[in-house]
């Protein structure tokens, strides 16, 4: 069987339900006919007639946070320091070696919207599958949120990662996670109801908070995550270098060799 290379991405596009109201990305499609007064700019004396049918280039133009489609976190989104201290990396600074791993997948999709994963739902669900973590292996989580992608209800779905789930995986060191849900914590409508009622400020953003104590990296908004095996497949989630940026856009992929 020959390689295959599972798109574990989302687009950018534009009026989808991948953020919070008013946060998503905003894209301007400038076709080959918009484009061509700019490029005939460049050359003077060229004419439209003078270009392969008339036509000049076509671009886009987008506004968006860095936190919009799939992309990489750096510990520097959760907090200033990390591994007790250490003032934390941006983007531009996480190690590449983190981003192209041999992948490991738990299969979370039975947990119920706003269920907060705990260490030993983690190790349940590596003796489920047969695994024994390596360090800098990436670990995505598939919830249900990953089939409701673009749906209103997509922000407020599948289960989070808490504190102790989190810190499960890095103190095995796993330095990359995953999920193909909105936020690797569990989804802040549910956070916020349990926070009314408790007053319990530790519940909130538990496992992206676990980065104080052991940097680490995570991936937000995958997809087609059920089309992966549970181990035996490499991810490359390489990020775009931001100078000082908390995140990174990638364009991940899930590598099955044959």
């Amino acid at each position: 069987m020959a390689r295959q290379l599972i798109d574990i991405s989302v687009p950018l596009q534009n009026d989808v339900a991948a953020d919070p109201p008013g946060g998503g990305p905003s894209i301007e499609y400038i076709d080959h006919q918009q484009g061509l007064p700019a490029m005939l700019k460049f050359f003077p004396g060229l004419k439209a007639e003078d270009l392969p049918d008339g036509q000049g280039w076509a671009v886009e133009r987008v506004q968006l946070s860095t936190h919009n489609g799939t992309h990489l976190d750096a510990p520097w989104h959760y907090h200033p320091t990390m591994n007790r201290g250490e003032r934390s990396a941006t983007i531009d600074e996480v190690p590449l070696e983190w981003c192209f791993q041999p992948g490991v997948k738990l299969d979370f999709r039975h947990f119920p919207d706003g269920y907060v994963a705990s260490a030993a739902d983690v190790e349940a669900e590596l003796k489920r599958i047969g695994h024994q973590l390596r360090p800098l292996e990436i670990v995505v989580v598939n919830t249900s949120a990953g089939l409701k992608y673009g749906q209103p209800d997509y922000v407020a779905s599948g289960c989070g990662m808490g504190y102790e789930a989190t810190m499960y995986l890095l103190e095995r060191g796993v330095r990359v996670t995953g999920t193909d849900g909105w936020s690797w914590d569990a989804p802040f409508v549910h956070t916020a109801k349990k926070y009314a009622e408790t007053r319990d400020f530790s519940l909130i953003w538990e496992g992206h908070k676990a980065g104080r104590h052991i940097g680490y990296s995570h991936i937000e908004k995958l997809h087609n995550l059920e089309r992966l095996p549970s181990t035996g497949f490499t991810i490359s989630c390489f990020p775009v270098k931001i100078e000082r940026a908390s995140a990174g856009w990638t364009r991940a992929v899930a590598i099955i060799e044959g």
